[in-house]
């Protein structure tokens, strides 16, 4: 695959985006708002006019999901969705020249959210080389140990991109500190124990965990999984995290849209929840 464009500015540029996304973020008074979704559910076309609806209407950050067959991590919502785009031949390399042609249109931070295997399968060099210049931002990677991430994080710096780790709230208090020390760009913090997915009610012990992890590190703090609606957006924003993800609520919204009003009803929710966010 080649993939255009000048790739030490897109490293320049990378390194920076999401860390000025947050500044710009604190200097407003209000949380970031990061929308996930599945790329190629129903297809890329869709995705890509979807991606801009989202930035048009809010969105800070975009988490995107490359589609995998055994994701470990995922709840039945998300699942469904890699399995449709799974099967209408969504592949990395074709998520990636989906984004390359949206470089001019795009200019909020996207962070990629891929299990380990593809990126392995492709290699870790190549792989952050060609996501960089596609203008990805991040990857969050939410098979990979600490200890690997160790060793992928420095690759992905080197081209730019950071490498986002993940918190969950049966991690040790000291290893929590190392991974939030790890992390770049900010530190997702998963609000339940198991998978993705709508949950009615966030568990009251999130606020400490985010209290934690903003005394292990001066990173911002994410909050995900089981993020449905304003009501829990508010309810984070309440509790001092820097940014809320919500992933299940909007890809089933897309799913269950008219047809041909998928674009239309991802943008009507995240204008919903960017009014939540401050």
């Amino acid at each position: 695959m080649t993939l255009k464009g000048n790739t030490s500015e897109t490293n320049r540029k990378a390194v920076t985006t999401i860390s000025s996304c947050f500044n710009q973020i604190y200097r407003e008074g209000r949380i970031a708002l990061m929308p996930f979704l599945m790329a190629g559910d129903p297809d890329l076309v869709t995705t890509s006019e979807i991606l801009l609806r989202l930035q048009d209407e809010g969105a800070d950050i975009i988490e995107l999901g490359i589609p995998y067959s055994d994701p470990l991590a995922d709840g039945p919502v998300i699942q469904a969705a890699a399995s449709r785009s799974l099967k209408a031949s969504t592949t990395p390399l074709r998520v990636l020249e989906m984004l390359s042609g949206l470089r001019d249109r795009l200019s909020i931070p996207v962070i990629l959210f891929t299990y380990s295997n593809p990126l392995l399968n492709r290699g870790m060099e190549l792989f952050c080389a060609e996501a960089a210049q596609a203008g990805v931002s991040g990857l969050v990677v939410p098979d990979l140990p600490l200890e690997e991430a160790e060793l992928l994080s420095p690759i992905a710096f080197s081209n730019g991109l950071d490498l986002v780790l993940l918190v969950a709230p049966t991690t040790p208090k000291e290893r929590m500190a190392k991974i939030a020390s790890t992390s770049r760009g900010f530190t997702y913090l998963v609000s339940v124990t198991g998978v993705t997915g709508e949950r009615s009610e966030l568990a009251d012990r999130v606020e400490s965990l985010v209290k934690q992890l903003k005394e292990s590190s001066s990173l911002p703090v994410a909050v995900g999984f089981g993020i449905s609606g304003p009501d829990q957006v508010r309810k984070v924003r309440s509790w001092g995290a820097d940014g809320a993800i919500v992933g299940s609520a909007l890809v089933k919204r897309i799913f269950e849209a008219s047809p041909g009003c998928a674009v239309n009803e991802a943008g009507l929710f995240c204008k919903e929840l960017r009014e939540a966010a401050g």
